[in-house]
């Protein structure tokens, strides 16, 4: 049997198991697509199972949906276990939710920061306690968080996303270096402007805001999905502790 390929490349994902969180739009449905192709099987997970079912009907692969809020952390455990249930084991882990309300310093409540932290930091944290331990008894697991660029480089009026999703890189990096020496690496994925339901949801002219990015236009879901793919692939196992933007050149700095 030929081996499954994304692009021309074998990622050896061929029975990987696979969950991916925030899977029914926009990147995380891409991540699931690229994963699928590449041969894994896969969970998708979001809150409402009629976009869950839209969803993996345009993923071509051996697929199941569980619905579940990552944000309440007290149940991620649970999610967790009915993952496994369904796959037999997880060996990679996608972690990805939407963003938190816009706003400013102004304009932002003290008590609006700890749903943030929830849904964009301590979700994840949660999810790598329920499955990066058996990942390293194995001997072999992908971590990938999609994040935002705004770690690099803060949004302007999303003050919220720019707090909770730079927590989250400190706690990946630190994981990555504590769990190398098991085989899991652990990296994070900065998508800049991507044509999603959120973005749309921001921006009354995405296409205008599109002239803004050096590459003048933006992001596909699908591209996106096949990088996060390929952090997955046993081609990348010496990538870990990276953060790696996606953003067709928007971020300015130099590291």
């Amino acid at each position: 049997m030929q081996p499954v390929t994304v692009h021309g490349m074998d990622l050896g994902l061929r029975g990987r198991r696979a969950l991916v969180t925030g899977a029914s739009s926009g990147l995380g449905l891409g991540t699931a697509r690229a994963l699928a192709a590449a041969g894994a099987q896969v969970v998708l997970v979001a809150r409402s199972q009629e976009r869950l079912d839209a969803a993996a009907a345009a993923v071509e692969g051996d697929v199941h949906t569980l619905v579940a809020d990552v944000s309440d952390t007290d149940h991620v455990a649970d999610m967790v276990a009915t993952a496994n249930e369904l796959l037999g084991g997880i060996d990679i882990l996608v972690a990805n939710a939407g963003g938190p309300p816009a706003g400013t310093f102004s304009s932002t409540d003290l008590d609006a920061y700890l749903p943030a932290l929830h849904l964009n930091l301590l979700s994840t944290v949660a999810m790598c306690k329920a499955t990066v331990p058996a990942m390293c008894e194995r001997g072999w697991g992908r971590v990938v968080a999609i994040t935002s660029v705004s770690v690099r480089q803060p949004i302007p009026h999303l003050i919220l996303s720019n707090t909770a999703r730079a927590g989250l890189t400190g706690f990946l990096k630190t994981l990555a270096l504590e769990v190398a020496p098991n085989g899991v690496t652990v990296n994070s994925v900065q998508p800049g402007l991507h044509r999603t339901d959120r973005l749309v949801g921001l921006y009354d002219d995405p296409d205008a805001v599109a002239q803004g990015i050096p590459a003048k236009k933006l992001g596909d879901p699908d591209d996106f999905g096949r990088i996060t793919a390929f952090l997955c692939s046993d081609s990348a196992q010496f990538i870990t502790g990276a953060a790696i933007p996606v953003d067709g050149g928007a971020y300015a700095g130099l590291q």
